[in-house]
């Protein structure tokens, strides 16, 4: 696909809204600097225009998290059949969100912030209101940085506007009942074993989940496996390139807005959320959660790459058997309209 003077923009204005939020997390020492890598991809990256109804949805969904992951562990921590089924009618909601529509950010942000938090807030080391505040405050920076993008960087022309898929009441109740079962099994699996270390693990299987359909998980699980290879392999040569001075923010700040601007090009030019995308998300999250002037890229990168190869595999298999089960049901079968 050809790369048009939009296209372009809309690359700076991910790259430099990421850069700018790696650059405040290290500047004010700031913890959770996934949230500030990450989410001005999700925001910028996802969606080809903004507004007010966008901008709302991106930090009420933040605001929603945050008030979820503060109440539900002290009040469900030691009843866990009943946490689960809690979580299990969060993602629930947030399943239906994105397969009827109009609300898909505050659906797939949702979705995100919410795995990301309950991974963290598994460890008694973490602050919950800590996490809370880093989450909303990583939201409405990444929606002021993307005000500032589009002032400086505007759109030639108007977006072509894409016709929503029809779907039949079975098939949203399919798409919702997938994602929320296989997501709530991740939640189960994380919770139970001692992956401290596997967030990025974690994240992937909620976001392989997003196509809403057993092939499109899988085809998006397939993509996800190169893109983190790829966006690791990039992170392992910037850490080569800058060797000892990667706690120097100028360069650390450069060296992520290009590799920002490297994999924003192929997500741009695939059209669809691919291989690009998820190599701009696995280099956000390397950058955001490991990079500090006492801890390297090497062991991260080499460990993320595995657990998350694994972790994708198992979700695959998850997919395809829930996918089994609710097709044995008129009321849940995956039924294309004509």
């Amino acid at each position: 696909m050809e790369l048009t003077q939009d296209k372009l923009r809309i690359c700076l204005r991910v790259a430099f809204a990421s850069a700018a939020g790696l650059l405040l997390t290290k500047v004010l020492n700031l913890n959770f600097g996934v949230f500030f890598t990450v989410y001005p991809m999700l925001l910028l990256g996802m969606m080809p225009v903004l507004n007010r109804f966008i901008a709302l949805q991106f930090i009420g969904s933040s605001v929603l998290t945050s008030l979820e992951i503060m109440i539900l562990p002290s009040l469900l921590h030691n009843w866990p059949p009943a946490f689960t089924i809690v979580v299990f009618c969060l993602f629930l909601g947030l399943f239906l969100l994105m397969a009827k529509g109009p609300m898909l950010l505050f659906g797939a942000s949702g979705c995100v912030s919410l795995s990301i938090m309950l991974h963290f807030s598994s460890y008694a080391h973490f602050n919950l209101t800590d996490m809370a505040v880093m989450n909303i405050t990583a939201s409405v920076l990444s929606v002021a940085m993307a005000y500032i993008a589009y002032t400086f960087l505007p759109n030639k022309e108007p977006p072509v506007a894409r016709a929503a898929p029809v779907k039949s009441n079975n098939v949203i109740r399919h798409q919702a009942l997938l994602g929320a079962i296989v997501a709530t099994l991740s939640f189960t699996v994380f919770q139970t074993a001692d992956l401290v270390d596997s967030l990025s693990a974690q994240v992937a299987t909620v976001l392989v989940l997003f196509p809403m359909s057993f092939m499109g998980a899988v085809e998006s699980g397939r993509q996800r496996c190169i893109g983190c290879l790829l966006g690791c392999a990039l992170g392992l040569s910037t850490q080569l390139f800058l060797y000892s001075h990667y706690h120097n923010l100028v360069l650390l700040s450069l060296s992520f807005w290009l590799c920002a601007m490297i994999f924003m090009r192929w997500h741009v030019k695939e059209g669809v959320s691919g291989i690009g995308f998820a190599a701009l998300t696995t280099t956000g999250i390397l950058f955001g959660q490991y990079i500090s002037a006492d801890q390297d890229l090497v062991y991260s990168a080499f460990y993320r790459m595995g657990s998350m190869t694994l972790a994708i595999l198992v979700t695959l298999c998850c997919v395809y058997l829930v996918h089994k089960i609710l097709n044995l049901f008129p009321s849940t079968r995956y039924e294309i309209v004509g």
